[in-house]
């Protein structure tokens, strides 16, 4: 009788042991899936400043100082004794000068939510994307879309919008690419982007190479869309990358 107590006990305090070190690691896996959405979160935010500094600098350095300007030029009309000829002149400033802010200030809205994009939604926006890089004349892009895209997804595709561009501006500043591929698959409703460039490439396997800033935000971005990314590079074998989404 003492043998089945002793081994009932023993079977309940190895019981206890083992829940207790279930509990333990699924606590540790939750602490893990906590700092890597804070890691996340943190990323967004660091990126969104940056996008919020160099918008508040492109509206302070040039748009700003022209109005500035305009203003000036403005108010010399109103001077005394101005000949024909200097009204004329001033006149065209503040023309040529008001010219120039509004498009820069639609550029900037262009890149804040592309005109082409929000009416038009993902596929057209990245064939204006491709078309933009391509006007460089330093990179031809090779576009392919065989999916169909929800119009009302536009948030989410908007994501994959900022990956791409994220993409093919390292592509041509750090890549030196030539030539850029982008491709969009339909897999019963799982949507896979490939991308790939004939670019200088870089070590894929050195974590170092994968820890910048713009690829946290693509990350977080992936995360976002519930996808997966796969990334593959070597030096002078160029880059590709293939997510989901």
């Amino acid at each position: 009788m003492c043998f089945f107590l002793f081994d009932g006990a023993c079977f309940d305090l190895v019981f206890l042991f083992l829940k207790k070190k279930i509990t333990q690691k699924e606590l540790e896996k939750r602490d893990l899936e906590i700092q890597y959405q804070k890691e996340q979160l943190h990323a967004i935010i660091v990126t969104q400043e940056e996008e919020r500094k160099r918008i508040a600098q492109d509206l302070h350095d040039d748009i700003s100082s022209k109005l500035n300007i305009v203003s000036l030029n403005t108010h010399l009309l109103s001077a005394p004794n101005l000949t024909e000829v200097e009204t004329k002149e001033i006149t065209e400033n503040i023309i040529s000068l008001t010219t120039k802010a509004l498009e820069n200030s639609r550029k900037i809205a262009h890149n804040l939510l592309p005109p082409v994009f929000e009416k038009f939604g993902l596929s057209a926006g990245v064939e204006e994307l491709c078309a933009e890089f391509e006007s460089s004349k330093a990179v031809k892009v090779h576009y392919k879309n065989t999916a169909e895209f929800d119009e009302n997804d536009i948030d989410r595709h908007l994501h994959v919008f900022r990956i791409l561009q994220e993409f093919m501006n390292n592509s041509l500043r750090h890549g030196k690419a030539s030539e850029i591929k982008i491709e969009f698959l339909d897999d019963n409703g799982i949507f896979t982007c490939n991308y790939e460039d004939n670019g200088i490439g870089f070590d894929s396997q050195n974590a170092e190479n994968q820890k910048g800033l713009g690829m946290k935000n693509i990350d977080s971005r992936i995360s976002f869309l519930n996808g997966t990314i796969r990334i593959s590079s070597e030096i002078n074998k160029g880059f590709v990358a293939n997510f989901t989404f």
